[in-house]
This record gives C-alpha cells, sequence and structure tokens, in this order.
C-alpha cells in the first residue's frame, strides 16, 4: 500500500486527525533520522521548531523524541519560532538541518513538516526524493523527551538571539528606529508575532500589532495567507490610523504582505518587484535574480535595465532555493509572496523583507504607494491577481486534459506569442501579459494566474483561463 505521505512544493501538510497523526509525524522523523545517517549528518545533529497551529508543540516533541531515540542531538525550539528563524538556527548551530511542523499558509484544519537541509534552504527535488523513499523503511525508535533531555540527546533553544544578530548586518535598525513611522504589524495569528516590535524596540517608531495572539482557527480570514481577501483589518487599521505601512505575515513568517499608507494592499508581484529594485538601485547589489514562473516579469525587465542575468524555475522553493546557491543570486522569489536574499538564508524569509521595504521608504523618503510609482516609471506599469478554484479530486484527470488539449490562439483580445508547459500551462501574450494554469502542489486547488500591462483585462484574462479548463 502506498503511503499517503507525500511532499509537496514545500514539504509535507495533510488535515489533522486525517492523515496529518502523530503515527505518521513519527515515521517522516524517521525517515529524517535515517536519512541524516545515511548521508553522514547525523553527528551534527538537527534543529526542531514548530508554528502556532494546534498541538504543533507536541508534535514537535513527537518529532524529537525520535530523533533522539536514533542518537542524533536535537535542539528543540522552546516556543513556537518562525520558519525563517529556525533556518539560520542551522548556520547558527552548524547543524545537519531542521525540521518544522507548520503548514504555512494553509487552513486552520492542516498542519505539516518541512525539511531544511544543511545548507538553509528548502529541500531540493533529489532530497525529497531520498526522504520519501526512507518512509517506513525501518521501524520507528522513540525515547521518552523527558530522559532524552535528561541525557542531553534534546537541548531547549532560543533561535532569536543570533537571527537578530544576522537581521543588523543587512538591515539599519537604527534608521529604521529613529524614523517615528507608525508601522502595523498582522502577524495573522502566526509565529512572527512579535518580532518586528522586539527587533525595533527602543526608538521613536511605533509599532501596533494586530491579530498577534495564538489562535489556530484563524478567526475572520480563510488562512493565514499574507493576500488581499485575508488583509480587510490590517487594511482598515493602517486607513483609520493614519499609519505609515501595514505589514502581514503567514502563518510562519516565511513570507510577507504589503498595505501602503492609504490602506491598499500592494500585491506580491509588485512586492517582488519593489525588492528587486531596492536591492539593485538603493543598496547597489549585483547578481542575478531567480523567479518562479508564476511571479513577475517586472524582474525580467529589471534583470535587463541592470545587465543581471535573471533565471525561471517552477513553483516552489525548493527550486528555487538551489537555483539561488547555484548561481549565486541576490534575490529570488515567487508569487506567493515569499523572498530570499543573498548574504542570509537560501529561504524565504518574511520578516527580513518586511525590513528591507521599510528601508527602502525611508532611503527614499517616500510612502509605499510612491514607491510602487517610482517602479513603475522604470518597468511600466503590471497589473496581476489570481483565482484559487477547489474540485472534486476525482476531476483533477479531466480537468488537466481539458488544459492539455486547448490551444488558444488568442487571449484577452491578444495573440498567444509562447505556450510553456514546465510547472503548469502558461501563455506569454504579444504585449508580455500571461496566463497561467496549474494545480497547486500544497492544498486541493486549481491557481489561475494572471499579469497584464492593462488594469483592464485582467478579469477577462482570468475568466478564459477558468473556461480552458472547463472550470
Amino acid at each position: 500500500m502506498a503511503s499517503p505521505i507525500k511532499f509537496g512544493t514545500d514539504g509535507w501538510r495533510a488535515v489533522i486527525g486525517e492523515e496529518y497523526t502523530f503515527a505518521n509525524v513519527r515515521i517522516v522523523a524517521q525517515a529524517v533520522a535515517d536519512f541524516l545517517h545515511t548521508e553522514r549528518l547525523a553527528e551534527r545533529g538537527l534543529i526542531v521548531g514548530y508554528d502556532t497551529r494546534f498541538a504543533s508543540e507536541r508534535f514537535a516533541a513527537a518529532c524529537a523524541e525520535v530523533l533522539a531515540a536514533n542518537g542524533i542531538h536535537t535542539y528543540l525550539t522552546g516556543k513556537a519560532t518562525p520558519t525563517p528563524v529556525i533556518s539560520y538556527a542551522i548556520l547558527d548551530k552548524t547543524a545537519g538541518g531542521a525540521a518544522i511542523i507548520t503548514a504555512s499558509h494553509n487552513p486552520s484544519s492542516d498542519n505539516g513538516f518541512k525539511y531544511k537541509p544543511e545548507y538553509a534552504g528548502s529541500a531540493s527535488p533529489t532530497v525529497i526524493g531520498k526522504l520519501e523513499a526512507l518512509l517506513e523503511a525501518n521501524p520507528v525508535k522513540r525515547l521518552n523527551l523527558a530522559d532524552a533531555e535528561r541525557q542531553g540527546l534534546v537541548e531547549r533553544i532560543d533561535a532569536m538571539p543570533a537571527y537578530v544578530q544576522q537581521i543588523t548586518t543587512l538591515v539599519d535598525l537604527d534608521l529604521i528606529k529613529r524614523s517615528g513611522k507608525t508601522i502595523i504589524v498582522d502577524s495573522m495569528f502566526g509565529a512572527g508575532a512579535g518580532y518586528l516590535p522586539t527587533i525595533l524596540d527602543g526608538g521613536a517608531t511605533k509599532i501596533i500589532p494586530i491579530n498577534s495572539e495564538r489562535n489556530p482557527l484563524f478567526p475572520g480570514i480563510r488562512a493565514p495567507e499574507p493576500i488581499d481577501s485575508n488583509l480587510a483589518k490590517l487594511k482598515k487599521v493602517v486607513k483609520e490610523s493614519g499609519a505609515d505601512v501595514g505589514i502581514a505575515f503567514d502563518g510562519d513568517a516565511d513570507r510577507v504582505g504589503l498595505v501602503d499608507e492609504k490602506g491598499r494592499f500592494i500585491n506580491q508581484l509588485q512586492v517582488f518587484g519593489l525588492l528587486a529594485y531596492y536591492l539593485l538601485e538603493v543598496k547597489g547589489w549585483r547578481g542575478p535574480l531567480v523567479k518562479s514562473l508564476s511571479t513577475t516579469s517586472m524582474v525580467s525587465r529589471l534583470g535587463e535595465l541592470y545587465n543581471v542575468p535573471v533565471f525561471e524555475t517552477p513553483v516552489g522553493f525548493k527550486h528555487i532555493g538551489p537555483k539561488m546557491l547555484e548561481t549565486k543570486a541576490i534575490i529570488g522569489g515567487e508569487e506567493s509572496g515569499g523572498f530570499a536574499f543573498d548574504r542570509h538564508i537560501p529561504e524565504r524569509d518574511g520578516i527580513l523583507a518586511s525590513l528591507f521595504l521599510i528601508e527602502f521608504m525611508l532611503r527614499r523618503n517616500k510612502p509605499p504607494s510612491q514607491l510602487l510609482e517610482e517602479l513603475f516609471a522604470k518597468v511600466g506599469p503590471h497589473f496581476y491577481d489570481r483565482l484559487d478554484l477547489t474540485y472534486p479530486a476525482e476531476q483533477r484527470p479531466a480537468i488537466l486534459q481539458r488544459v492539455a488539449d486547448a490551444h488558444p490562439e488568442t487571449l484577452g483580445g491578444q495573440k498567444v506569442k509562447h505556450i510553456s508547459t514546465e510547472g503548469g500551462y502558461k501563455y506569454v501574450l504579444e504585449d508580455g501579459s500571461w496566463l497561467l494554469i496549474r494545480f497547486s502542489g500544497t492544498e486541493p486547488l486549481l491557481r489561475v494566474y494572471t499579469e497584464t500591462r492593462s488594469a483592464g483585462i485582467v478579469a477577462q484574462l482570468l475568466d478564459e483561463g477558468r473556461k480552458l479548463a472547463g472550470m
């Protein structure tokens, strides 16, 4: 019988109490232990961390018990901790990797298991293949957590101080603290709560947190994903308070959302453009840019303007992170709002991304809306949206076949210039606009994305994409 455990674009995720059980978490932990021994990384130990979801700390403890029973020194975080902070702890402790109990931006019904190798980024397809091959290869070993701690096999850690020290090498925190700006921070009930207030404490800048308490139900939002439809409260608070900017993090704080001073959402593709532009134009960094196929063509245009190469990958940081390491890229990003940076870790970091955005505002002395205008003046206006369409599981083959059989000559009144089938079906139009249809790698959703040069055809292109899929 095939294992129900399958790693998607970023780890294994499943419904708590159905496939996501303590027994299955232990099976994955045993596979990780076997992998570490096979790869001769076991003696370096493993970081184990978790988010604020239901029972995440208990699932993390179960994972630590298995690792300890396999003779692997385990650094277990003492509290819910963001994924980028846990990932940086790999480098700080020179560990063999990290296991993180989180389902990131998924609905409250889910939990998950991310594995980060020794380079502190997302596991590559090669690593994932090796892990999946080891699932249930050996019986699960367990050592009671209290006994493991007494024997020194499990060590409780606070990963925050080392991470904050690292951030000080990349961002002028004193500049931000002195600015006196008002920043609203929506942690979406997740692990990022408290990080910006702590990092920016002691200055004139005012940090106002919302949704900062732990609540695994994520009340008022479909899921802790920092996209427009989930940020009504943040937009309202920014507008009514007269704040300078709104920042949102997803459930494990590896993604960022941005709301401008007028309470308007700046979408993820625009944020990627802003970050890449900031690194190139203001900070003067030079090096390749890495983007997934579902994100903005503004990055490609910036590559042309600054004479740096741009590499496109399939969706997921399991592709983006390794490509960043291979090419020594200065930034890598994806449509979901996850961005990684050179001189740091090849892993999404919503906290660092937010600080770069705030620093950009101060360096240019402009609010977010004017920064976006500056970017558009450089690369031209770009407009984006996406549809998330649910479907019965048994209909997936038929939907895929309908899209495969469709060969539209025009979309949105423009000629289809090129069709790419790597990681989905992407239709590139004459003016550089594009439409992408692909299945989510983490949820039972069909996603339809578009980025256009004209705001007026966004809805039309999305509707045409939905019709191509027969939904």
